[in-house]
């Protein structure tokens, strides 16, 4: 366990599985304090507080459902009510909903919910977190590659949102910049987690694709956040760091 964020205040939505709590225990070994929120599994968040809690470090969990701007607003009220601050937030959850354009079998709702928890959820944090954040304080929204192409049919929608958080990271950073507050996104490649496993056909053809020819650790890209969230990137602002194996090269 290293120092660099002892006394610092973290939230990490969507911190109870995959890259979510994988970032979770990076911070919290780095020494930061990290609330986590979910929306369905409580049983696993309540299990990574107490592995964070076992690392030395206070920990909560907090559940808000990320398709309800209202409950983002109220979750970063509880996190800085409960530790007195916040200096780090990172926006972690999101979807992944495909759909072509002309697929008649889309589902229009699952299509706007999307856009609620991968845009309009992210905006609502930032808007809560920027009042109570202070100089030196980090905002990383994790986004994806597919915000910068979209290498197949289907996922335009998905892309879109992840080109928004893309964009709406650089005018944010352009924003609080005076304040001494970053703001960065983090765009991952394929990512071995439970939703996109690395045993599967497609992950076995996505691969071919990529530089380093592997799938991803979640680790990988905690390691990125934790950089971000660190004093050793003070001078980075309203970029986007791409941890992607090489898939886009």
């Amino acid at each position: 366990m290293t120092t660099s964020l002892k006394g610092k205040i973290a939230l990490v939505t969507g911190g109870s599985r995959g890259i979510g709590a994988a970032i979770a225990k990076r911070l919290a070994k780095d020494g930061a304090d990290v609330a986590i929120s979910y929306v369905s599994s409580k049983d696993k968040a309540d299990a990574i507080v107490k592995e964070l809690q076992s690392m030395g470090v206070q920990s909560i969990a907090i559940h808000a459902d990320q398709a309800d701007s209202t409950q983002v607003s109220a979750l970063v009220k509880k996190v800085v009510d409960h530790f007195g601050k916040l200096d780090i937030l990172v926006n972690n959850a999101g979807v992944f909903v495909t759909g072509g354009l002309e697929d008649p079998s889309v589902d229009g709702k699952e299509i706007d919910r999307q856009y609620a928890i991968n845009v309009s959820a992210v905006a609502a944090a930032v808007r809560a977190a920027a009042p109570a954040l202070k100089s030196g304080g980090r905002i990383i929204t994790i986004g994806s590659v597919l915000g910068d192409r979209t290498p197949f049919a289907g996922i335009a929608d998905y892309s879109a949102t992840k080109a928004a958080v893309a964009g709406y990271t650089r005018g944010w950073a352009r924003d609080l910049g005076a304040r001494g507050i970053t703001v960065n996104a983090v765009q991952p490649g394929p990512i071995d987690t439970d939703m996109n496993p690395d045993n599967t056909e497609f992950a076995e053809a996505a691969k071919q694709g990529i530089a380093l020819g592997r799938y991803g650790k979640p680790e990988e890209i905690a390691a990125a956040v934790a950089f971000l969230a660190s004093p050793d990137a003070s001078y980075i602002t309203g970029t986007t760091l791409t941890v992607d194996g090489g898939m886009n090269a």
